[in-house]
């Protein structure tokens, strides 16, 4: 069974039309951003709109069906960021001129590594570092409101 139009629509409004983890614009992508269930069905999530996220397919493929990641600080495992009970400027902040993600509390460094969202395993130049550095200069990036570390 698929999630009705009008659901898709309304989480994607309600995320302003970003990844809701790596905060890509969806208006520069080549298709639609996925809806990603934060409970995945696999472990008992529903389609209800309170269990549904707007993302990237990069951030939902990497997610997978993962709920938990470990902080790479404190070796714990904590509760991979969860934007209908998280806001993400308390977990996460641009850093190297806006162009990567800097986890700021065991949270956001667990989902910056589950999620690799600076793609730091590939050169800058193959990354999408290097696609925010472009909507940097066309002054799509970042999303307004998003804290930068100065």
């Amino acid at each position: 069974m698929s999630i009705p139009d009008s659901i898709k629509q309304i989480v994607r409004e309600r995320a302003k039309f970003v990844c809701e983890y790596c905060h890509s614009p969806e208006r520069l992508s080549a298709s639609r951003f996925t809806l990603d269930h934060l409970i995945p069905v696999s472990l008992g999530g529903s389609d209800d709109v309170d269990n549904l996220a707007l993302a990237c397919r990069r951030c939902n493929e990497r997610r997978y069906n993962f709920v938990e990641a470990i902080d790479p600080q404190s070796q714990e495992v904590v509760p991979i960021f969860n934007p209908r009970k998280q806001y993400w400027s308390e977990h996460f902040v641009w850093t190297n001129n806006s162009t990567e993600i800097k986890g700021i509390t065991a949270v956001g460094r667990a989902t910056c590594d589950r999620f690799d969202l600076n793609d730091l395993r590939y050169p800058q130049e193959d990354s999408i570092r290097a696609t925010r550095f472009f909507w940097i200069q066309t002054g799509l990036h970042p999303p307004d409101g998003d804290l930068c570390e100065v």
